[in-house]
């Protein structure tokens, strides 16, 4: 809007429209329009028992979590999509991209939160059906991403710490875009399961993609860093700073002991426009070491299930893996920070990768 504004009434704030400081007031304004919405938005969603329904298989200690809120995720969507429109170029088609599915899996993680909480049990939206949907979006949005791009790199698959930093994908970016999308919207909601546990290294991701997506907006970078150039990405790193500052202001509410959770409308939209930003930049791979707490998560309860169906028995008392290490008497506190330092030493891991050579 900032930028509509300057162009089309003539007001000379070419200062403020420059991208370092729309990317600041992006982050501020979404940080504060969640640390005034989210009291009204808790005291709702203690108005209407909008609690968080907590797994009979869980660790048992989650039972006092019972009267604690959930949804939070709502007012994540609106922070961002408010920083967004105020302050991206809303002409750059990738924005909408980032934002449809921010706000398709958001729709997609409220009926799941909204069936749990109606029929009081943690199973919500069929599973087969959950899928489906978060596959029919993601399979739509590709198709509009293809008919709507003549850029060559759509088909450009970048390899981390590799000099060749090029592998022409043709139809297997249609694969890999699909499974990066959906597969990070699940892993973010597979790691939501301890008081602001996910919403750090969501955090962290975002702020990696920021970076990344400054560095590919210049083309002399793609000389010296494992980059692509990619025109216009940095209002992506517009967008992003409204993940950050929005993830801290739920932080704000959500850190230990938590007053509201995101539930599946905030986990599944955030993981969702990450991996869609991902591969806007064409880091799907990277994103594997950025958001490698996420991968960890998954992982563990990938194993936990194989080695259940095949050995009948289990590798961890109990997964994802951070129930594991509750379950061994470690204290919620202990395994959030653990995990938040784990997942910023892998977001400097990624970042070692954009090596110059």
């Amino acid at each position: 809007m900032l930028i509509f504004l300057n162009k089309y009434l003539n007001l000379h704030i070419n200062m403020i429209t420059h991208v370092s400081y729309r990317m600041i007031f992006s982050l501020l304004t979404s940080f504060f329009i969640n640390l005034y919405i989210g009291p009204y938005f808790i005291n709702f969603f203690k108005k209407y028992n909008t609690f968080q329904i907590i797994r009979h298989n869980g660790p048992k200690k989650h039972h006092v979590k019972k009267n604690t809120p959930t949804m939070g995720g709502i007012f994540i969507i609106l922070s961002i999509c408010s920083s967004t429109i105020l302050y991206c170029n809303l002409s750059d088609i990738n924005i909408w991209f980032v934002v449809s599915v921010l706000i398709g899996y958001g729709i997609i993680g409220l009926i799941d939160d909204y069936k749990k909480i109606r029929h009081k049990n943690s199973e919500g939206l069929k599973l087969i059906w959950k899928y489906f949907w978060m596959s029919i979006f993601a399979l739509f949005l590709i198709y509009i991403m293809i008919i709507n791009s003549q850029d060559i790199f759509y088909k450009e698959l970048i390899i981390p710490f590799y000099i060749k930093n090029t592998f022409e994908m043709n139809y297997l970016f249609i694969l890999l875009t699909y499974f990066v999308i959906v597969g990070t919207s699940n892993a973010v909601n597979i790691t939501d399961g301890l008081d602001g546990l996910a919403i750090m290294p969501v955090i962290f991701l975002a702020s990696g993609f920021a970076l990344i997506s400054l560095f590919s907006d210049n083309i002399y970078n793609t000389h010296s860093l494992n980059i692509s150039y990619i025109k216009n990405s940095s209002e992506l790193a517009i967008l992003c700073t409204a993940i950050i500052g929005s993830g801290l202001g739920f932080l704000w509410f959500n850190t230990y002991p938590a007053k509201v959770f995101m539930g599946d409308v905030g986990s599944l939209s955030l993981g969702g426009s990450l991996g869609t930003i991902a591969v806007l930049l064409h880091q799907e791979l990277l994103l594997i070491i950025l958001g490698g707490i996420f991968v960890c998560e998954t992982v563990s309860v990938i194993l936990q299930i194989i080695s259940f169906k095949i050995r009948k028995k289990r590798i961890f008392k109990m997964a994802p893996i951070h129930h594991h290490y509750e379950e061994k008497g470690i204290s919620e506190n202990l395994i959030i920070v653990r995990f938040w330092i784990v997942s910023f030493i892998f977001l400097l891991i990624g970042l070692l990768s954009l090596k110059v050579y």
